[in-house]
């Protein structure tokens, strides 16, 4: 055998005692890699169950908490909206303890005074009545129109029929109580009487619309 032959198999035995090595190096100890006792998976599962009871705990305390701020929050908003409404009704109601107390409380002037003049009391109570309205619209409150128009069950309340060519048959002849939307909702239908047609005048004396005609 050569020189070179035997310097060959000596280096390859040499890379195979490295790879050898390296392999004893990569594999992992025995005791150090054992498998957990039943009491350490136990314990392992003891301890995560806790921890998930605890955590479910604490977000159902914030839920609790979150609701309470809801319901505080709400209950503050519609509190400082009923106070809103109630001063704004306290201007009307100064008003017209004003024009009462023009009277006095039997119905004559205070103090001796001479008598007003009926038109100038009817135009305070005119005053009055648009001080009142202005406030409505604050918060979006508005008249339904109602005389002269179809009626509309929707928002027509109709309690009678009238006979009269004023208005044509099945429309609002007469507003009895006036209606009022608050945005696009009925905050109270109008009090109405519906139209029918006068008696030989063409027609059998019943709205087509009106009470008792099919829409009321």
């Amino acid at each position: 055998m050569s020189q070179e032959e035997q310097e060959g198999r000596g280096g390859g035995g040499d890379k195979g005692a490295r790879a050898g090595n390296g392999a004893a190096a990569d594999a992992p100890d025995g005791p150090g890699g054992a498998p957990p006792t039943d009491a350490e998976r136990v314990a392992a599962l003891t301890a995560e169950r806790d921890e998930i009871k605890d955590r479910m705990l604490r977000i159902a305390a914030e839920f609790e908490n979150s609701k309470k701020r809801a319901r505080k929050e709400l209950e503050d908003g519609e509190n400082k909206v009923r106070e809103q409404v109630l001063r704004d009704m306290l201007d009307v109601i100064d008003n017209l303890e004003r024009a009462m107390g023009a009277y006095g409380e039997g119905g004559t002037p205070a103090g001796g005074a001479p008598p007003q003049d009926p038109a100038a009391v009817l135009k305070g109570v005119g005053l009055v009545l648009r001080l009142f309205q202005s406030k409505l619209e604050r918060y979006n409150v508005k008249p339904i129109a109602a005389r002269g128009q179809p009626f509309d069950p929707r928002i027509h309340e109709a309690i009678s029929r009238v006979e009269t060519a004023e208005v044509p048959p099945g429309a609002v002849a007469v507003e009895l109580q006036r209606g009022y939307r608050i945005g696009e909702r009925l905050l109270r239908p109008a009090m109405v009487s519906v139209a029918t047609a006068p008696a030989g005048a063409g027609g059998d004396g019943k709205a087509a619309g009106g009470p008792n005609g099919g829409g009321a």
